[in-house]
């Protein structure tokens, strides 16, 4: 089902072009409208027969997650608003009651339940201010823990557990706008950076009709530990994980919602740090909820594992592999479905295993070399399928499982045959440190062997992101106006330890404590195998990336100087102290003890030593990396009387695309750069 031509459609997964419209323009069109609703997503009540209608949305940080909602009822054929009295757009996270009875959903940072049957509003909470949240997040948590909806229904509807944060002492961090109002003002962001403490956290359970919030008795201090997932296992029993401050022990426990009380269920601990951002959301419950499917790396690879409700687990995937996601759970045929890439770690195929345990055999079929991703239905048996690689056109199909034929769709999109894409070429390099890097390359149109040309990397480097897959989009340059490979330019990547590879617990790890140092250094003695390809011009070697990549750009061209000759750093943290504590904390430690890792390794210790061509780009509102770091970088590089050019664009954020002509500018800010100090074409 989807939104079409303004209206609410069911389509054949085996055939698109038969589609049954379920709600027309007319009856999304509210009375004394004359126009139908703008619907950004919707949802169905279990029985199918009411569906919920989210519009006029806003963001909160990153995504629209605040907005208006409407119940239409597809029997009595009727529109209703809800939460009417409340501010507009203020509405999040709507849900439905098991039995479609109730919407709750929370507004201002307080819980209310709506009856359907007469509209009446229940306040469940009323002590929500601006720091004081129920319900939803803090925007460290949003940021870093893909944190956003706060509550959630029990299995009968009597009862809803929510998130509380405490933010009233996180500080401030005030962004200045300069530009929209003839005297400057401040925009203040909930921010806790490095050292600072994180919102005191708790889960609560609260009955549907009101009265007081019953707290679970949740271990250790609130203000030093993360909850980061919890849901319901039973009408009066929650399941929740706890992280330590440091992020390397993670605890499961079953509360009792009535009386609060809570035992410890199972427990691990890492020397590094336990992801729990994959997979935020849910718990795969099995065997009528007797046990769960849970991930794990404790064995130096991320398996899946069968835990029972008395805490044992046991080991359903056996390999030197990496799960990378589960896609489904069949109990029925007696199959997990998920994501890995045994063989090649810039690639994603869907593999399935018993759901005893066993031997995992590929789904995906071999001749479909690349990555793809699944949405699978429910029952198993069909799936919305997607595939690309660096020289295929994403494709969309519909497949059958387990034998992955085609239902439907796999042609091949008209603008692709006009399209003209990339020359990718995959390939590993062995450094001096004895570690194997994956990466890619693509060389100039007419290359000659004969001639010397420069190469331009594209870096990353942090736990956050790969650079080196095999997809749709890899090797082109969004940036670069033009063609870069008609021009003349190598431009190549490298995946350095640390990046979310699926090559293993230790190859992922390995950065812990090292950001800025590990890194760099497999980035750099990386190229140094690179350039010592004939045909790469080693006196023009330039380096470039965003955020975390930029804070890579830097330190590359910092740190070893006598490879990288040119760097562009797009909205880089250029001082590890002023990142967020959740994030830089998980993978570099805590203040005060561990205060050198993050200070040596920073760009800032090593700005001294910059000898070649620097452009500085960032925006002045950027509210995850904060537009200080750009501020302390200039003051470091002119203390050390080094020459770079920067770009500050007012008001833009993270992804510096906010205003009229902003997207072009950079381009051609960047382009130029680039064109001026590492000349393109062959010699």
């Amino acid at each position: 089902m989807r939104t079409q031509n303004d209206e609410i459609v069911q389509l054949d997964a085996r055939d698109p072009s038969k589609s049954t419209t379920l709600i027309s323009k007319e009856q999304l069109t509210p009375a004394g409208q004359s126009a139908p609703l703008k619907v950004r997503r919707f949802a169905f009540s279990d029985n199918g027969r009411q569906v919920l209608l989210n519009t006029n949305t806003k963001k909160v940080w990153r995504y629209d997650t605040r907005g208006d909602y409407w119940v239409y009822n597809l029997d009595g054929k009727k529109l209703t608003q809800l939460g009417k009295g409340r501010p507009e757009s203020s509405l999040m996270f709507a849900k439905f009651s098991p039995d479609g009875s109730k919407v709750a959903y929370v507004s201002e940072h307080n819980l209310f339940v709506e009856n359907l049957a007469d509209n009446t509003i229940t306040p469940l909470t009323t002590d929500g201010t601006t720091g004081l949240i129920n319900g939803t997040f803090d925007w460290v948590y949003e940021e870093e823990l893909d944190c956003r909806d706060g509550f959630r229904w029990s299995p009968d509807g009597q009862k809803l557990a929510y998130w509380q944060l405490d933010a009233t002492k996180t500080r401030n961090y005030l962004m200045l706008n300069t530009t929209d109002a003839l005297y400057p003002f401040t925009i203040p962001v909930e921010y806790p950076v490095v050292g600072e403490d994180p919102s005191r956290c708790r889960v609560g359970v609260v009955p549907v009709t009101g009265g007081a919030t019953k707290w679970m008795d949740v271990p250790g201090d609130a203000v030093q530990h993360y909850i980061p997932r919890m849901e319901w296992a039973g009408n009066d029993e929650l399941i929740l994980q706890q992280l330590n401050r440091r992020q390397n022990e993670s605890k499961l426990m079953m509360a009792t919602a009535s009386s609060g009380a809570v035992r410890p269920l199972y427990s691990e601990t890492d020397k590094a740090w336990i992801d729990a951002k994959e997979g935020a959301v849910g718990w795969n419950w099995i065997n009528g909820g007797k046990s769960f499917v849970w991930s794990s790396e404790k064995d130096g690879w991320r398996h899946l594992y069968n835990i029972d409700r008395k805490g044992k687990a046991t080991l359903l995937t056996k390999g030197d592999y990496d799960v990378i996601s589960i896609e489904n759970i069949d109990e029925k045929a007696g199959t997990i479905y998920f994501m890995a890439s045994p063989t090649n770690a810039t690639q994603t195929y869907l593999y399935q295993v018993p759901l005893k345990g066993g031997k995992a055999a590929r789904v995906t079929p071999q001749n479909l070399a690349g990555s793809h991703s699944y949405d699978i239905s429910p029952n198993g048996k069909i799936a919305l399928h997607n595939y690309s690689s660096s020289t295929v056109f994403p494709v969309a199909d519909v497949v059958s499982l387990p034998a992955h034929q085609r239902l439907n769709g796999g042609e091949t999109p008209a603008q692709a045959k006009s399209m003209k894409l990339p020359k990718v070429e995959f390939f590993q390099v062995k450094t001096a440190d004895g570690v194997t890097l994956d990466g890619w390359m693509v060389k100039p149109t007419n290359f000659d062997p004969a001639k010397k040309y420069p190469i331009v990397f594209y870096v990353y480097g942090e736990p956050a992101s790969q650079t080196v897959t095999d997809r749709f989009g890899t090797g082109f340059n969004r940036l670069y106006q033009g063609s870069m490979a008609d021009d003349g330019y190598i431009y190549a990547s490298l995946e350095n330890r640390g990046a979310p590879a699926p090559r293993g617990r230790e190859f992922r790890k390995a950065i812990y404590h090292n950001i800025g140092s590990l890194n760099i250094r497999d980035q750099a003695m990386g190229a140094k195998e690179v350039l010592k390809n004939s045909f790469v011009d080693t006196s023009r070697v330039a380096v470039w990336g965003w955020s975390g990549g930029g804070s890579s750009t830097l330190n590359l061209l910092f740190q070893y100087p006598q490879i990288y000759k040119t760097g562009i750093s797009i909205a880089a943290v250029d001082n590890q102290l002023n990142y967020d504590n959740i994030y830089q904390e998980r993978y570099m430690g805590l203040l005060p003890e561990d205060k050198h890792y993050f200070v040596d390794n920073s760009p800032l210790a090593h700005a001294k030593n910059l000898r070649g061509n620097l452009l500085l780009i960032h925006g002045t509102g950027d509210d995850n990396v904060h537009y200080n770091n750009a501020e302390q970088m200039i003051n470091e590089l002119v203390k050390n009387n080094k020459t770079f050019q920067l770009m500050a664009y007012p008001n833009r954020t993270h992804g510096i695309s906010e205003g009229e002509g902003t997207t072009r500018h950079l381009a051609s800010t960047y382009t130029k750069f680039l064109k001026e100090n590492c000349p393109p074409g062959g010699r």
